[in-house]
C-alpha cells in the first residue's frame, strides 16, 4: 500500500498540474495578457501542502497499473481545487484523463471549465475538450479544441475572447465585442502568438477581418511595432488619421514615431523619445509640418502666415536621493502658436510653462528653486503678449521648528526672486475724464530677498476661550534697474536699491460652543483678530510681480496679510471680525457658513495707497471699514448642494462680488449651475460688469448610456462663449464617447473654433480616438 499511495499522491499532483498547464493555454496577445497568467507550466507546489481527496470510488489496478477516481471528485492541493466526474491515470502511458464536467480554480482565483481534460504526465503534449476560462479581471476566453505540442507550443481552435464586467452582476449581459479567430498559436520558443482567420465582432457583426496576425505573447513586456491609429477632425485643419509606430530600442529606451496626414494641411510628423536612467527619466519630443492650406485660417494671424512650423520639446526628473529631485520642462517652436493649433498633446494650452527645478522635502521643511519662462501662445505674429512675459528665478525655503519653542510653533519663510523682462506691460485704462495706466510688468530687472518669521501659541482659558498670540517679523532687501512708469500717478521709488521690514503683534481669540438638540448639532464659533504693525514703506513705490491678483472674500477675511504675493506687505493696524457656523441635521443635512467684516484701525491703510497694478484698487478693504463677505453652503443626503458667496458694499450692502454654484448629482442625473457677477472695477481694469453662468448636466436615459452638455453664456455681451454636447455609452468594457464643441472668443483670433471627438474604447484591446473628447463641467 505504501508504493500504492506514493503513485496516488503523484497521480493527483499531476492532475492538478495538467489542470493549470491547461490554463496557461491562453495565447492572449500583449493586450489580452492579464498579470496572472503563468510565466511557467510548472506551477510552484508548497511543500508542506496538505491535499484533500473526495470521491465515490478509487480502484487502483496493479496488473494494468491504472489508477481511477470517479464519482462526485473533488480534489484540494496547495490552494488549487477541483472537481470531475472521474479520473483516470495510465503509468504505461503516462498519460492522465479527466472527464465530465472538470472545473479547476487556481490560488489566483481564474477557473478553467472543460468536458475532458487528456495530457502526460510530464505537460509535454496535452489536448483538451471544450474549454472555458474565467479570469479574475473578468475576461472570458473559449474554445472548442486544446492542443499542447511538444513542450513549447499551445493551439486553440476555434477560440472566442471577450471581457465582460457586467457579467459579475448580471449573468443575462452580451458583451458588445467579441473577437473570434479559427486557430490560435502560441509558440513558448518564440514568444509569439499567431492568430489565423481572425475577425472582430461588434454587436454581433463582423467589422474587421484579419487573415494573419503575429503578435507579441504575455510575456514579452515591449516589441516593436504599429499600433491603433488615431483619428481626428478640426475646422480648420480638416480629417486626420495617425499612424504610430512603437520602436522598442532597448530595455530603457524607448520611441514613438507618428505620421498624421490632414486633408488640409498635409503630413504632420511628430516623434517622442524617452529613456530611464537608474535614478529618473528623460523624454524628448519633436512635430514639424509644411503646411499646405495657410487661407484655411483666419488672416492676419501667425497660422496664416507661417508654412514651414515645427517644435522640440525636453522633459526630465531625476530624483538624486529620496528628497531632493531635479528636473525641467521646456518647449521651443518656431512660432507662438504651432503646438496650440495642432492640439499637441500636453502642449496647447494657452500658456506654457517652461521651467528647471530643484525640489527638496525634509519632515517639517522644504526647498523649491525654479527657473521659469512663460510661452504664451496665441495667434498674435507679432507675440507682443510673450515679449511682455517676465524670465524669473525663484527660491522658497520653508522651516517649522521640530519642538515647541517657548511652548508655541515657530516658522520661517525665506524667497529670493530674481525677474528680467525686455519689454514693458503697460495696461491703459479710459475711464471718463482720466485715463488710468496698470503696469503688470516694467522692462528690466528686479530682485528681492525676503526672510519671514512667525511664532504663535494656542492658550485654552476656563470657559473655553481659545486664545493664541502671534508675533510677526519680515525683512526684505530689493535691488531694481528697472524703467520708471511715465504715466504712473503714485510716489514711485527710483533708486537702486532699497530694503523694508515688518513688525507684527496679534492675537486670534475664538469663542466656540455646541448647541445640540435630538436630532441635530451646531456649533457656533465668534472669531476676532487685532494686529498692529507700523506703517508699509514704500508702498506702492516699487514693482509688484508676485502680488497682482487679490480677491477679498470670506477664504481670506482672517489672513495675517491679505496680498497674495512678497512684493507687497500689508500694513496699519487692523482687525478682523466674523462668526463661522458648522451644522448637521439628522436627517443628514450639513451646513455650513461665515460671515464677517475688516477694520482698518490706524496707521497707512496699505489698500488704499497706489500700486502699479491698482492692486488694492475696488478690493473692498481700500476703506477703514470694509466690504462685508461671506459664505453660506448646504449639502443634501439626495445628492444636493449648493453654496453662495459674496462680497457686499459697508454702506448700502449693494452686491460687489458673489459666486453660487447648485448642484445635483444622483443615480441618473447630474448637474451643475455656477453664477458668477463681479461689479465693475475701473480702477483695477475692470470697465464693465462680468456676469457669466455656466452650466452643465449629464443624463442616463438607458442602462449604461448617458448624453451630457454645457453652455457658458456671458450675461453683458449676450453670447454664448463655450457650448458642447456629447453621448457615450460605459459598461466598463466598452467606452462610446461622441463629443461636439464649440468655442468663441472675441479678445483673439484662434486656430479652432469647433470640433468634433470621438473615442472608443476595448477594455484589454485598446482605444481608437478621433479627435478631442475631454468634456469639462462635470466629474
Amino acid at each position: 500500500m505504501a508504493v500504492a499511495n506514493r503513485k496516488h499522491i503523484r497521480l493527483l499532483t499531476a492532475i492538478l498540474l495538467s489542470g493549470v498547464a491547461f490554463q496557461a493555454l491562453n495565447p492572449a496577445a500583449p493586450a489580452w495578457a492579464q498579470e496572472n497568467n503563468l510565466g511557467s507550466l510548472q506551477p510552484n507546489m508548497p511543500e508542506d501542502a496538505k491535499m484533500l481527496l473526495s470521491a465515490n470510488e478509487l480502484v487502483y489496478n496493479k496488473d494494468a497499473e491504472r489508477v481511477i477516481v470517479r464519482g462526485a471528485v473533488q480534489i484540494n492541493y496547495g490552494g488549487y481545487q477541483m472537481v470531475a466526474q472521474q479520473v483516470e491515470y495510465s503509468q504505461k502511458t503516462g498519460r492522465i484523463v479527466a472527464t465530465g464536467e472538470i472545473e479547476l480554480i487556481e490560488p489566483g482565483g481564474n477557473r478553467v471549465y472543460a468536458d475532458k481534460m487528456d495530457v502526460t504526465d510530464n505537460f509535454a503534449d496535452g489536448f483538451i475538450e471544450t474549454m472555458r476560462l474565467e479570469t479574475t479581471d473578468l475576461t472570458k476566453l473559449a474554445a472548442v479544441t486544446a492542443e499542447r505540442r511538444n513542450g513549447e507550443e499551445m493551439i486553440l481552435n476555434n477560440a472566442v475572447y471577450t471581457a465582460c464586467t457586467p457579467c459579475a452582476t448580471n449573468p443575462n449581459h452580451r458583451s458588445l465585442w467579441h473577437l473570434k479567430a479559427q486557430r490560435i498559436v502560441q509558440n513558448g520558443r518564440t514568444h509569439t502568438v499567431r492568430m489565423e482567420n481572425a475577425k472582430f465582432e461588434l454587436f454581433g457583426k463582423p467589422i474587421l477581418y484579419l487573415p494573419v496576425l503575429e503578435v507579441p505573447d504575455h510575456t514579452v513586456k515591449r516589441k516593436s511595432g504599429f499600433l491603433f491609429p488615431k483619428f481626428k477632425y478640426t475646422q480648420k485643419l480638416g480629417a486626420g488619421v495617425s499612424i504610430p509606430y512603437y520602436w522598442a530600442i532597448s530595455p530603457y529606451m524607448d520611441a514613438t514615431m507618428t505620421v498624421t496626414g490632414l486633408t488640409r494641411q498635409g503630413f504632420l510628423l511628430e516623434g517622442e523619445f524617452r529613456q530611464r536612467f537608474e535614478n529618473g527619466e528623460h523624454v524628448l519630443r519633436m512635430a514639424g509640418i509644411s503646411q499646405l492650406d495657410r487661407e484655411s485660417f483666419t488672416g492676419n494671424t501667425v497660422d496664416a502666415e507661417e508654412t514651414n512650423r515645427g517644435m522640440i520639446a525636453s522633459a526630465a526628473k531625476f530624483e538624486i536621493n529620496p528628497r531632493w529631485t531635479f528636473g525641467w520642462d521646456v518647449l521651443i517652436q518656431s512660432d507662438s502658436n504651432f503646438a496650440k493649433t495642432y492640439e499637441l498633446s500636453s502642449f496647447d494650452g494657452t500658456t506654457y510653462t517652461n521651467q528647471a527645478y530643484l525640489t527638496g522635502l525634509g519632515k517639517r521643511n522644504y526647498f523649491d528653486l525654479r527657473a521659469f519662462y512663460f510661452d504664451i501662445q496665441d495667434a498674435d505674429p507679432e507675440s507682443l503678449a510673450e515679449n511682455k512675459q517676465a524670465k524669473a528665478q525663484v527660491l522658497d525655503y520653508s522651516y517649522t521648528a521640530p519642538s515647541p519653542v517657548l511652548g508655541g510653533e515657530l516658522t520661517a519663510d525665506v524667497n529670493l526672486t530674481n525677474i528680467n523682462r525686455n519689454r514693458e506691460d503697460e495696461f491703459e485704462i479710459n475711464l471718463p475724464g482720466e485715463d488710468v495706466y496698470r503696469y503688470r510688468g516694467l522692462d528690466g530687472t528686479y530682485h528681492r530677498l525676503t526672510a519671514d518669521v512667525e511664532w504663535k501659541r494656542n492658550f485654552i482659558v476656563p470657559g473655553g476661550l481659545s486664545l493664541t498670540p502671534i508675533f510677526a517679523a519680515r525683512g526684505d532687501a530689493i535691488g531694481t534697474s528697472m524703467s520708471d512708469p511715465s504715466n504712473y500717478t503714485g510716489n514711485y521709488y527710483d533708486g537702486d536699491g532699497a530694503t523694508r521690514g515688518m513688525l507684527t503683534a496679534g492675537i486670534d481669540a475664538r469663542y466656540p460652543f455646541l448647541l445640540t438638540t435630538a436630532n441635530s448639532s451646531h456649533i457656533i464659533e465668534p472669531i476676532a483678530q487685532i494686529f498692529a504693525r507700523p506703517d508699509e514703506r514704500y508702498a506702492g513705490g516699487l514693482p509688484n510681480e508676485d502680488a497682482q491678483s487679490f480677491v477679498f472674500d470670506a477664504t481670506t477675511l482672517f489672513d495675517r496679510d491679505k496680498f497674495s504675493g512678497y512684493d507687497r506687505i500689508e500694513g496699519g493696524s487692523r482687525a478682523n471680525l466674523g462668526v463661522r457656523y458648522t451644522g448637521a441635521l439628522g436627517n443628514g443635512y450639513a451646513l455650513r457658513a461665515i460671515a464677517g467684516q475688516s477694520f482698518h484701525l490706524g496707521g497707512l491703510n496699505s489698500f488704499a495707497t497706489d500700486d502699479l497694478v491698482k492692486a488694492g484698487a475696488n478690493s473692498g478693504l481700500e476703506t477703514d471699514r470694509s466690504d462685508y463677505v461671506g459664505m453660506v453652503g448646504i449639502d443634501a443626503p439626495s445628492g444636493f448642494t449648493a453654496s453662495l458667496s459674496g462680497r457686499f458694499d459697508e454702506q448700502d450692502f449693494n452686491m460687489r462680488r458673489s459666486d453660487t454654484t447648485i448642484g445635483y448629482q444622483g443615480i441618473l442625473w447630474q448637474t451643475a449651475l455656477t453664477y458668477t457677477s463681479i461689479q465693475s472695477q475701473p480702477l483695477y481694469g475692470s470697465r464693465s460688469d462680468q456676469d457669466e453662468v455656466q452650466t452643465a448636466a449629464a443624463y442616463k436615459f438607458h442602462d449604461y448610456w448617458s448624453v451630457f452638455g454645457s453652455v457658458t453664456y456671458d450675461l453683458n455681451s449676450d453670447v454664448i462663449t463655450r457650448n458642447g454636447i456629447g453621448v457615450t455609452y460605459d459598461d466598463r468594457d466598452t467606452i462610446f464617447s461622441l463629443v461636439y464643441k464649440q468655442e468663441r472668443d472675441t479678445d483673439q483670433s484662434i486656430a479652432n473654433d469647433w470640433s468634433i471627438g470621438a473615442r472608443i474604447s476595448f477594455r484589454t484591446l485598446g482605444d481608437i480616438d478621433v479627435g478631442d473628447t475631454d468634456f469639462d463641467g462635470l466629474n
